[in-house]
């Protein structure tokens, strides 16, 4: 039997069939996400937070603040999506940038991390609700308790007299020194749990002080209650990293919110420039951390830390290439180490709290 050859039309159809598996593919994606609960909450935030944006300040104001200060808009789209997806926060993209590359003073920078992520990390607290995503609601109540006094402390009274190099290095060796336990958690096979096992006045006290310190190193930097919390959760808790992600994202929401009220009504230093800053930084962070948020509970437990891993490996490195070193500050920054080094070491070799199964 001869095999008709394929005529111009059969030709065309098969053209089109590409097209076609792409618009289909592109009407499913959108079917999906416009189903999704999760979806509507973070688009109503965004569309309520850009209204507020281009009312308050004027379309033409708002348009031309952001085209002015473009590189603080581009550093914070990439930043909120730190926020939202990991336990590092935007503080620890924005700080490095505003500081080395934008040349923006290190208390400005830190007073920047702090309001932006109140606005970015509390839609993507929203969105991290509205999923239904598991976080342990007890360990925010009661660090959050810590938190309060804890960034007050920072910024009030550490705040002014450390000088900012010591500051920085202080949490690069802190978040450093988490990231070579957290590598050798994550070459073994250690059991994770999905909630704390046990909840007790002995947990209650362990995490009001987990949030105050956690509270301090906000206060000083911008950042730094998520990780440090994170950082707890996972290596004493043995609280699974898909769980302690989206809990440690919402403490650092609550502790910068706190943050923000303080250094906008009480301290008053929320000012000029950090405010033309921040409302460059709004529509941004609004849309990213949510993002991030949703991207975060797609990944693997592995492809999140690893993730972390190379964000604390990027903080330290740019630490030690752009802050100059002396001795005083390498002897105070091997303390540092020293001192957090074993205290992660501890908590990872602890076995108080084993009881979930392996991942």
């Amino acid at each position: 039997m001869l095999q008709q050859k394929p005529t111009w039309r059969t030709r065309k159809d098969k053209q089109k069939n590409p097209l076609k598996s792409i618009c289909k593919w592109f009407y499913l994606a959108a079917k999906f996400i416009s189903s999704q609960h999760f979806f509507s909450v973070s688009l109503l935030v965004a569309i309520a937070v850009w209204s507020v944006w281009l009312t308050s300040n004027g379309f033409g104001k708002a348009i031309s603040n952001l085209i002015v200060n473009w590189e603080v808009a581009l550093t914070m789209a990439f930043g909120s999506m730190v926020a939202g997806g990991t336990s590092m926060g935007g503080g620890a993209v924005a700080f490095p940038v505003f500081t080395k590359v934008l040349h923006v003073p290190p208390y400005e920078a830190k007073i920047f991390s702090l309001v932006i992520q109140s606005v970015g990390m509390s839609a993507a607290s929203l969105t991290i609700i509205a999923m239904k995503t598991k976080v342990s609601w007890r360990f925010i109540r009661w660090a959050s308790l810590g938190g309060v006094p804890g960034i007050v402390l920072g910024s009030f009274f550490l705040a002014p007299v450390l000088p900012p190099d010591v500051i920085k290095f202080f949490f690069t060796m802190m978040v450093g020194s988490f990231g070579i336990i957290l590598f050798l958690l994550n070459c073994s096979r250690r059991k994770r749990n999905l909630i704390i096992p046990f909840w007790g006045r002995r947990e209650q006290l362990l995490s009001i002080l987990v949030g105050f310190f956690g509270g301090i190193t906000s206060g000083l930097v911008g950042s730094g209650m998520d990780i440090f919390c994170f950082s707890v959760m996972v290596l004493l808790f043995g609280l699974c990293e898909k769980v302690s992600t989206p809990t440690s994202v919402i403490l650092m929401a609550i502790n910068a919110v706190v943050g923000a009220i303080l250094h906008t009504y009480i301290i008053g230093d929320f000012n000029e420039p950090v405010v033309s800053y921040w409302l460059a930084a709004v529509p941004v962070v609004v849309v990213g951390a949510p993002f991030g948020a949703v991207l975060s509970s797609l990944l693997k437990r592995q492809t999140i830390t690893r993730i972390l891993i190379g964000l604390i490996l990027v903080e330290s490195l740019s630490s030690f290439l752009l802050i100059p070193l002396n001795a005083s500050l390498i002897y105070f920054s091997l303390f540092v180490f020293a001192l957090f080094f074993s205290i992660y070491y501890w908590m990872y070799r602890s076995k108080l709290y084993v009881q979930g199964r392996k991942y």
